[in-house]
């Protein structure tokens, strides 16, 4: 009798049954669908990091009162390029203040209070 090969656990190379039948079907719609089967070929985090950088601009053009937005969009900013760039501890903070200081001299001219977490 010939020996089985064991599987291994999870979906297997290639299944597809969590996109065609699973979570992801009932939450996309069909052109969410394509644009994700697209996104999945795509290779790194450069698209988002633009993408994210676009949004912000709209915020601030359309929004910029949205203060609680534009913190937690400058913030995910602010770990998509760490990531992208491996920043060590000191040059993650230098970030951090430069996108700070974007948002003060943005935020207090509109006499929008910008918290305790950016206040210097």
């Amino acid at each position: 009798m010939p020996a089985r090969r064991k599987k291994s656990q999870g979906g297997q190379e290639g299944n597809r049954n969590a996109r065609t039948h699973g979570f992801y079907s009932r939450a996309l719609d069909e052109v969410e669908k394509i644009d994700f089967e697209l996104a999945e070929g795509v290779d790194g985090i450069d698209d988002e990091i633009a993408l994210l950088r676009v949004k912000i601009k709209s915020v601030l053009d359309h929004d910029p009162e949205n203060v609680q937005l534009l913190m937690k969009a400058t913030s995910t900013l602010s770990r998509l390029v760490t990531a992208r760039y491996k920043m060590t501890g000191g040059e993650r903070k230098k970030l951090k203040d430069a996108i700070g200081n974007v948002l003060r001299e943005i935020a207090v001219p509109l006499g929008i209070g910008i918290g305790s977490g950016m206040a210097k």
